[in-house]
């Protein structure tokens, strides 16, 4: 199994990566793990705490595991991922049967800053967009997606998401084996992570 880890700032483009690397491999042998399954569960907290919790720090991850499951799916073992619902900033209490398959990437914002998991990866992909961009890709998909207004991302934004940015998630560029700036389509890296995917996979 090959496990590739993609990483980068929130609304740097990484969904859009890795729909273009599913894309280019075969039907059926591609999973995929959101790092935001993986969020703690908070079901202990009343919805105005958990509304409260800085979810872009390292410590709201389950990384325990996140890394117990990838260990269990290069073992050949199914695994019931978790389903975590934005709206109610908590687990859901679901599960989703996940299988093993030939090639599991691994996508969040900050799965290159907790070292086991970074062990963990065959390659690691950081998508870089610059802080404009990725405001505004924010501001869309929060507003149409996970009913917030625009003064609640914009709060978000300035007093959580870009320090946390520049605390943990810029600083992981340096372990990232392939660098994709995703300003606009970038063709050419795509390219050059399916050659080394089905290098691997041959």
């Amino acid at each position: 199994m090959l496990i590739i880890g993609i990483a980068g700032g929130t609304g740097c483009g990484k969904t859009t990566v890795v729909n273009q690397i599913l894309t280019e491999l075969p039907e059926g042998e591609v999973g995929v793990i959101s790092q935001d399954s993986y969020y703690k569960d908070t079901s202990h907290l009343s919805y105005e705490e958990r509304i409260k919790i800085n979810f872009d720090h390292p410590r709201s991850i389950d990384f325990d595991l996140l890394e117990q499951h990838l260990k269990e799916l290069r073992e050949g073992k199914d695994i019931a991922q978790p389903v975590y619902s934005f709206i109610k900033h908590n687990r859901t209490g679901d599960t989703v049967l996940t299988h093993p398959r030939k090639v599991m990437i691994v996508e969040g914002i900050l799965i290159l800053t907790h070292p086991e998991l970074r062990d963990l990866f065959d390659i690691k992909i950081f998508v870089h967009a610059d802080s404009d961009e990725r405001l505004i890709r924010r501001l869309k998909r929060d507003i149409t997606e996970r009913g917030r207004d625009l003064d609640e991302v914009l709060s978000r934004y300035q007093t959580t998401l870009k320090p946390m940015h520049q605390q943990f998630i810029e600083p992981t560029k340096e372990f990232a084996d392939i660098i994709i700036p995703n300003n606009k389509y970038n063709t050419v890296a795509i390219d050059i992570v399916k050659t080394i995917i089905n290098q691997r996979l041959v």
